[in-house]
Formats: structure tokens, sequence, C-alpha cells
């Protein structure tokens, strides 16, 4: 099985590499064949070149990120400090900001500022940054996204960001964490995105000893809920 695992892993990373880097040469090509005659044509090609050569740099970030995660979780344990949680959400909503913008999507916070939760700062706002920019991709113009963190019991706290958006039907709920996992292949390539996102949010809540979890409805959006407890859990879930 791990074998199998192994060998789709490397079949879906070749694929994901190869897309781009096909449009990259295809459109460089062209250029030199006498494309660059054209004004209008040379922008508009050089202009997807450099947006391939974003989605390509993208990816081989995330792969990074990937196997830094993957690395550090088999070798130490992470470093958690007390902090408020309110801090990461902030910055999260901050670093979307401009994304958000773009599709006029408003991006609403609901923590009580003065809980704290024993995590790794930057490692949280990347997970939390990862879900609110899949939140907003999958959102229509002029949409929302809201984020909410609470103390469930004396032992747990939970982050929730919600959207109102697509929707993922329930048969594709089980494998959204999966590394290059495409619930709409053809809604996703339109979207853009790399694959990751997902797939690091649930190591990073993991390496925090918490569970990750996602409810959707099709057509009235998706919730992903992040449970971190006082004492560390080790497993992952799809209905917190």
């Amino acid at each position: 099985r791990l074998e199998n695992m192994r060998r789709d892993f490397v079949a879906n990373v070749s694929h994901e590499l190869k897309t781009p880097i096909t449009s990259i040469e295809g459109f460089a090509e062209t250029l030199l064949d006498g494309a660059l005659e054209s004004p209008e044509d040379a922008r508009r090609f050089v202009e997807i070149i450099a947006k391939q050569s974003k989605r390509l740099h993208a990816i081989i970030e995330d792969l990074l990120a990937l196997s830094r995660l993957e690395q550090d979780n088999e070798q130490t344990e992470l470093v958690l400090t007390e902090e408020k949680i309110s801090k990461p959400l902030r910055r999260a909503i901050e670093t979307c900001g401009l994304k958000a913008a773009e599709k006029k999507i408003s991006i609403e916070l609901a923590a009580d500022d003065d809980l704290t939760a024993d995590l790794n700062g930057p490692l949280l706002e990347q997970a939390i940054t990862n879900l609110i920019v899949n939140a907003i991709k999958y959102s229509d113009e002029g949409s929302r996204v809201i984020i909410r963190a609470d103390q469930r019991d004396k032992e747990t706290i939970a982050i929730e960001v919600q959207d109102f958006g697509a929707g993922v039907a329930a048969q594709h709920l089980p494998r959204l964490f999966e590394r290059f996992y495409r619930s709409d292949a053809a809604r996703n390539r339109k979207v853009g995105g790399t694959g990751l996102g997902l797939a690091i949010v649930k190591h990073i809540v993991q390496a925090h000893g918490g569970e990750v979890g996602v409810t959707s409805e099709v057509g009235k959006g998706t919730t992903f809920t992040i449970l971190l407890y006082k004492e560390k859990h080790h497993e992952n879930t799809n209905t917190p």
C-alpha cells in the first residue's frame, strides 16, 4: 500500500509539473518562431508564460513546505508556546486581504481576544491562510468568509473557516486532504491552486496534536474545522 501511495504521488507530481512546463515551452517556441513580430501576440504569450511560471513556483514551494513538515514531524516534536489565537488569525486575514478584495469578498472574524492556546504562530497562520485562500477561490464575487474561534470545552479550542460558495459533494469529503486530490478537475483548473494546500493544513494541525475536518453542502458552502487540544490527539476526521 505504501509503495502504491508513493507511486501515485510521483505520478501526480509529474503531471502537475508537466502542465505548466509544457505551456511555457510551447509559448516560448511560438515567440521564437515569429510571434515577437506582433507586439499584441507577444505580450499575451509572455503574460501566459509568466502566469505558468508562477504556478510552477507555487507547486515547488508547496512541495518543499510539505516535505519540511513531514520531516519535522518524524524527527522532532513541534515547539509550541502560549499565544492568543486571534493573532495568527488576524495575520492570515491580512495576508489574504488583496485576494479577497479582488472578488469583493468580506472576511469576518469572530474570536475572543483573550482566548489562548499552545501553538506555533507562523505555522497556524499558514494553515488558516491556506483555508481562507481556498474559501475565496470557491466563493462567488461579493460573498463572505467567516472565521470563528471558541473554547468548546476545557480541553478543546475550535477554529472554523466557513464560506458560502460552491460546496463539495459528500463523496469527495473523505479525500479532500489528500495531495493533489481534485473534487472537480475542470473547476480546479479554472480557479488555480497547487492541490497541496489542504494537505499542508492537515500536517500543520497534526503537528499541533490536533484534528482537522470538513463539512459541506453543494450550493451552500463549506466549513473547515480545526480542533486543538490540551492533550495531544493524533487522528484526522472529516466530521469534527
